[in-house]
């Protein structure tokens, strides 16, 4: 009979994604996986073929409701994770809004990491050692080590997520039904959550004047990205921003040849999808911790003395990094792949 084992990662969307390596190893040792995450990350976790079960804890919304109707929640959620019996769970969030669901879902082992902060680290009754935080490890291989304890092999890591249902492939269909189908579709991701993060606008507007007439340009965003990508775009190319939730944003990266983008959401969904080749360019933050893995993936950054600071706002106040790279050094790239 499968060890029944339960994954506690709440958020964010990056590291919910980074994640899924965690997950197809312990899928492939015959686990069966069940994974409690929030609003953040359910939509990539419900219905994956990693995952046998996504539980939902709707944090955003406890963030607006009344503190005793969270309890009642709270308690309902705890309820069902005990009667699910887990042999072991995995507490990858490791703080305190994590250390809850360790400490009272029932499971026999309950596996955290020296790297908790805000007294997680008491959730547990197996600790190891420190995840790899010096960002020459990727995320997505740091949380491997909890596989590693379990004396599982972490050489063949998969991501994986779920499937579009046919209205979802419908509606993907109808938005580039006026692609030109003889030229391959070129997404541009913008926009990302950093400041520090961002690329130079004017940067993507000129690289956008150098591919326009050998792609099919297609930016995606959120309703909020809109202003910036029509600064780039000046209304010429297919701009999807607001158009398409997680799902739907997916079931467009399966249909792109090669998206262009940030540390963001999107470059780690798109990775996660396993479909564009990808180039990404990192400014505040460090590839080796972030970048898609794989060798069809190229990362670009520049070569400053501050790089990477990982910081939200610049320390120097100049915003030097995100000048960088260069527009012909990312046209190199896409010429490589």
């Amino acid at each position: 009979m499968s060890k029944r084992i339960l994954i506690i990662r709440l958020s964010a969307l990056g590291d919910v994604i980074f994640n899924l390596p965690l997950a197809s190893i312990l899928k492939a040792n015959d686990y069966h996986v069940t994974w409690i995450t929030s609003e953040k990350g359910f939509d990539i976790i419900n219905n994956n073929p990693l995952v046998d079960e996504a539980i939902l804890a709707p944090v955003e919304k406890w963030k607006k409701q009344n503190f005793f109707i969270n309890l009642k929640e709270y308690i309902n959620i705890i309820k069902y994770l005990r009667s699910k019996k887990f042999d072991i769970a995995i507490d990858t969030q490791l703080l305190l809004k994590s250390f809850i669901w360790t400490v009272f879902c029932g499971a026999k082992r309950r596996i955290v990491s020296k790297s908790a902060r805000e007294f997680a680290i008491l959730g547990g009754n197996e600790v190891i050692d420190k995840l790899a935080k010096d960002y020459t490890t990727h995320a997505a291989i740091s949380y491997l080590e909890f596989a590693k304890h379990l004396d599982l092999d972490t050489s063949n890591i998969k991501t994986a997520l779920p499937p579009a249902t046919k209205e979802i492939s419908d509606k993907i269909d109808e938005l580039i039904k006026d692609l030109d189908k003889s030229k391959p579709i070129l997404a541009l991701a913008p926009a990302t959550t950093w400041v520090t993060k961002h690329w130079n606008k004017d940067n993507w507007k000129t690289l956008v004047e150098k591919l326009e007439n050998n792609y099919n340009i297609v930016f995606t965003g959120t309703q909020k990205d809109i202003g910036l990508i029509e600064y780039i775009n000046e209304g010429k190319h297919l701009n999807l921003a607001g158009k398409t939730n997680l799902l739907e944003l997916i079931e467009l990266f399966r249909r792109t040849d090669i998206l262009i983008s940030l540390d963001s959401g999107s470059t780690h969904l798109a990775w996660a999808s396993g479909h564009p080749k990808i180039i990404s360019i990192f400014c505040s933050t460090p590839p080796t911790r972030y970048a898609p893995i794989g060798e069809k993936h190229i990362s670009l950054t520049g070569n400053l003395d501050c790089q990477h600071c990982h910081k939200r706002k610049c320390p120097l106040k100049t915003n030097q990094c995100t000048m960088l790279p260069k527009v012909e050094e990312v046209l190199n790239a896409l010429n490589k792949i």
